[in-house]
């Protein structure tokens, strides 16, 4: 018996409620409309792309679904693609809330972000991506870096309170700690690099080789710059025993390299990692593809 398809979704159109400065380099917005209906619950966390209004143009041309997938439009008026995280999604309150870390106008989401104002429009496709934790393991190992503070918040937010484990958040600098709730037995620790470049860090690994981790019902969940997620990855791999299915370990980003330049790159990583279906859903941001947001 075959399996019934999930139903596509078109692009929803949202714009912007209100704007909320979480740190000096982090910036909240809260999305609405009534083409949030149906967003689908359990969603903090997961991967969205962002649909981007061109230069000139006061709010993005979404594409339509058509028979065999999304159908775009030309390319002088096709919506900039960002992958993004649900920091919140609120089904009583009609709002999706989505942290952006701001870096001024170098970069089409960081500015869009820094200008957006209340009625600013932005198309959003999904949610999507592989489970971001292990709900029955007994010890939870979490990593990242403010790129990654929606999926490390909305995991956190979601385990039991009887929880054990780690939660490790490399930050720019001191600045930008933020008040982050846990279960009181997973240690929560803010490492600042105090502005050296994120792809050069090692705060991280150095942090994790020398905690004492459990040889079994570990759940990793770990994602941000490439070149820290790669090294972090192969280390638990490797050095701790660590199995692929117990790792959410996706690179969000690379320092000094737009999404258009890493996209290539990034897929190769993620068939690197060899994670079988949980790669393949990593990929379908189940309304469209990355490949199709991005090709």
């Amino acid at each position: 018996m075959s399996k019934t398809p999930t139903p596509r979704t078109p692009p929803r159109l949202l714009r912007v409620r209100r704007t909320q400065q979480l740190t000096p380099h982090m910036r909240r917005i809260t999305l609405a409309g009534e083409a949030l209906s149906g967003f689908p619950p359990d969603s903090d966390g997961a991967h969205i792309k962002l649909l981007l209004p061109r230069p000139g143009q006061i709010e993005p041309v979404l594409p339509t679904l058509g028979p065999d997938g999304p159908i775009w439009p030309p390319d002088d008026i096709r919506p900039i693609a960002r992958t993004y995280t649900v920091g919140r999604y609120d089904a009583a309150a009609g709002e999706l809330d989505i942290d952006f870390v701001l870096h001024g106008d170098d970069g089409p989401a960081s500015s869009w972000a820094l200008h957006a104002g209340p009625g600013a429009a932005i198309g959003v496709a999904g949610p999507g991506g592989p489970p971001r934790f292990l709900p029955d393991a007994d010890y939870f190992l979490l990593l990242g870096d403010p790129s990654a503070f929606a999926v490390l918040a909305a995991v956190l937010a979601a385990l039991p309170e009887r929880a054990r484990g780690h939660a490790l958040i490399e930050v720019p600098d001191h600045g930008e700690i933020q008040a982050l709730r846990h279960p009181p037995g997973v240690d929560l620790r803010w490492l600042s690099r105090d502005g050296a470049p994120a792809g050069s860090s090692t705060l991280l690994l150095d942090q994790v080789s020398a905690l004492s981790l459990p040889a079994t019902g570990l759940s990793v969940t770990l994602a941000g710059e490439s070149t820290q997620v790669v090294a972090l990855r192969e280390y638990l791999l490797k050095q701790r025993g660590v199995p692929r299915r117990a790792m959410y370990a996706v690179p969000y980003w690379k320092d000094e390299h737009t999404e258009e330049d890493y996209h290539a790159e990034r897929h190769r990583i993620m068939d690197a990692f060899e994670l079988g279906q949980v790669a393949q859903q990593e990929r379908a941001a189940t309304t469209f593809t990355i490949k199709e947001t991005l090709s």
